[in-house]
């Protein structure tokens, strides 16, 4: 790792740089031998690869949780709507991510879709944001685009980021300052300079579908561009900008569990986040634009001109 000379400080377990994956229970059983009761005693510096390997353990765990339940019988909770859907796979690759998470680290707070992370009231600067299914509806539907989404922020800093689909064993990694890797190899987003010779990609809510804006920016970028994909999960939308599948990627109204693993892996591709009037993005904030850096400001023009002419979206 970048700035630490080749050095493991003591108590952090060590991983074959090599391998793209952590083989499963090492961090455990460095923690379990540990003087230090969590990593958070050591230099933020010397932890940012823990952090990220701790996570990707965590993440292909619950990964295979994930793949368990595709083969079981399929069951279906609505929350507060008939197509805002919730598996048993949801709740079971929660539950084992929260547990793991605060074994780990357990002055951490976990912020987790399905409500049983532990982050109210925290006094704690580090906060994971765990999406334990992201793209719930695919999955009930046996369309294998699906992933465990897992990232990690010191107040507003994220560290380190994981988006994994287990279905295809595609593994995205990033780590604050030093880059993002697809299956243990570095990637870049995509070099494509102009909108017309693009592929974008965007999604729509499960939620107060008739309130978003979203069809007419869908149908004016379609025309702008080689096309727009919707492919149901955000998390690896935003991966697939970072490994250059993607040029550009725009959506409303995503939660912080939805983008954060998203957003370190497309700042440490090269490319370039934020809302539509050019500010660094917030997330959860109402809109998210993610692309390459090349075609940003001419996807953020258009966008402008858009909401300009888009009438004011109804109410819910």
């Amino acid at each position: 790792m970048h700035g630490m000379g080749g050095y493991t400080p003591p108590c952090i377990p060590s991983f074959n740089r090599q391998t793209p994956f952590a083989a499963g229970g090492k961090v455990k059983n460095a923690i379990a031998h540990c003087e230090y009761p969590y990593f958070g005693e050591l230099p933020i510096s010397s932890m940012t690869k823990n952090y990220l390997e701790a996570a990707i353990e965590i993440a292909q765990e619950a990964g295979k949780i994930l793949i368990e339940e595709l083969s079981r019988p399929l069951h279906i909770a609505y929350k507060g709507s008939e197509v805002d859907l919730v598996t048993q796979a949801d709740k079971r690759s929660e539950r084992f991510i929260v547990e793991r998470l605060t074994k780990y680290f357990p002055d951490h707070a976990v912020a987790a879709e399905e409500g049983t992370g532990h982050e109210s009231g925290s006094a704690s600067e580090f906060r994971w944001h765990v999406d334990p299914l992201d793209g719930t509806t695919n999955f009930a539907h046996g369309y294998p685009c699906f992933c465990v989404s897992i990232a990690l922020a010191q107040r507003d800093s994220l560290l380190a980021a994981v988006v994994f689909n287990p279905f295809y064993n595609e593994l995205f990694t990033a780590a604050r300052g030093q880059g993002a890797t697809f299956n243990g190899k570095n990637i870049h987003v995509s070099k494509n300079a102009t909108l017309s010779t693009s592929l974008l990609c965007t999604g729509f809510p499960v939620r107060n579908r008739k309130a978003s804006p979203n069809l007419q920016y869908y149908g004016d970028f379609t025309q702008h561009s080689h096309g727009v994909r919707r492919d149901g999960s955000a998390a690896l939308d935003l991966a697939c900008v970072a490994a250059g599948r993607f040029d550009g990627f725009w959506e409303f109204g995503l939660q912080k569990w939805d983008t954060a693993a998203g957003v370190l892996l497309i700042e440490e591709a090269g490319g370039k986040v934020s809302d539509f009037a050019g500010n660094p993005y917030q997330l959860g904030g109402p809109v998210i634009l993610a692309t390459n850096g090349l075609i940003h400001e001419e996807m953020r023009a258009l966008a402008l001109e858009i909401s300009r002419r888009t009438p004011e979206p109804l109410r819910p």
